[in-house]
């Protein structure tokens, strides 16, 4: 048995990565975009939190939450989530067993350079895994909401590269 141990400070603020079950990719599913929503809504309204920024992407789930002062129980909040999401899930698809992956990763977010590293991380995902070629052009990001409040450029992330094809074909020997 591991001996697995998180770290939890009251009014503290996190950041998240959840995976679904063998990086399944639920979310390009507008069904799975929509139940995760609506599980994070309930959940905000039964246990409050501040979701700071959010990226959606195939098969994983980054998000920075912020808790309430004197509340220390992300994990609860991470619980419910996704069992409000699995429970809609099955409800329309009720051949599947398994939806998410066993836990989550959390970090602990230190100070404000710590904050904006993470959400830029965060921002910056889909262009990490070749989603898009803009930070902007990916719409399941809280990206356009930092844009709106002035946090980033429109540009933020500028544009990826043209893949060149350097294999050259030199016959044979």
């Amino acid at each position: 048995m591991s001996d697995y141990r998180r770290y939890f400070v009251a009014g503290g603020t996190y950041f998240f990565t959840v995976v679904t079950h063998h990086r399944k990719p639920i979310f390009t599913t507008a069904p799975g975009r929509q139940y995760l929503g609506e599980a994070i809504r309930q959940i905000k309204k039964d246990r409050p939190f501040n979701l700071v920024a959010t990226v959606l992407l195939p098969d994983h789930w980054h998000l920075v939450m912020g808790l309430p002062r004197g509340d220390k129980d992300y994990s609860m909040r991470m619980k419910r989530i996704k069992e409000e999401f699995t429970k809609r899930w099955k409800a329309n698809k009720p051949s599947v067993t398994d939806v998410w992956q066993p836990r989550f990763w959390e970090h602990t977010v230190r100070d404000l350079a710590d904050l904006e590293n993470c959400v830029d991380y965060i921002h910056w995902n889909p262009r990490k895994h070749d989603l898009t070629s803009r930070v902007r052009d990916w719409e399941y990001s809280s990206f356009h909401r930092f844009v709106r409040e002035g946090h980033y450029p429109l540009d933020w992330g500028g544009v990826a590269p043209k893949v060149i094809d350097l294999q050259c074909d030199w016959g044979e020997p």
